[in-house]
């Protein structure tokens, strides 16, 4: 299955990615009426230190404990794709808790969001991928992960 992946080595921890992000699932048509002046809320994150910055995103595990641990039954796992139900999300941030990738947030009405591939909302490729300037981040398919 084709994942996001992160090259650490070419990341420039410029930000792009989660500006990208936030603008593909904000359901609008033009970025500046989705992220002007807003808080934004993207599904992958830029972390850094020093001179390493790096995105952390949803591995889509092969078996995610997010899933076993959602307690309201709003996490699920479908054809490799790990995705949130809106509507079944209560906001209680066990998954948060047990992720051990630090990929999942709350969104801005308290429900939890992660990076769901733009399967719903993207030409082809995750936003953050598109618009990465430098390729630090890819879609592709790789060996098996856990």
């Amino acid at each position: 299955m084709k994942r996001v992946y992160v090259n650490e080595e070419w990341c420039l921890g410029c930000h792009l990615c989660e500006y990208n992000c936030a603008f593909a699932n904000s359901g609008m048509k033009y970025m500046t009426d989705a992220l002007k002046g807003k808080k934004i809320f993207p599904r992958i994150h830029v972390e850094g230190k020093d001179k390493i910055s790096f995105a952390v995103s949803c591995r889509h595990c092969t078996d995610p404990i997010c899933v076993k641990s959602c307690i309201a039954g709003a996490i699920s796992q479908k054809d490799g794709v790990v995705k949130i139900d809106k509507n079944k999300c209560v906001g209680c941030l066990t998954c948060v808790l047990v992720c051990p990738y630090g990929a999942l947030s709350a969104g801005e009405n308290g429900i939890m969001q992660k990076c769901e591939l733009c399967l719903e909302n993207s030409c082809g490729e995750p936003a953050c991928v598109l618009g990465c300037p430098n390729r630090a981040i890819v879609y592709e398919e790789r060996g098996e992960e856990k």
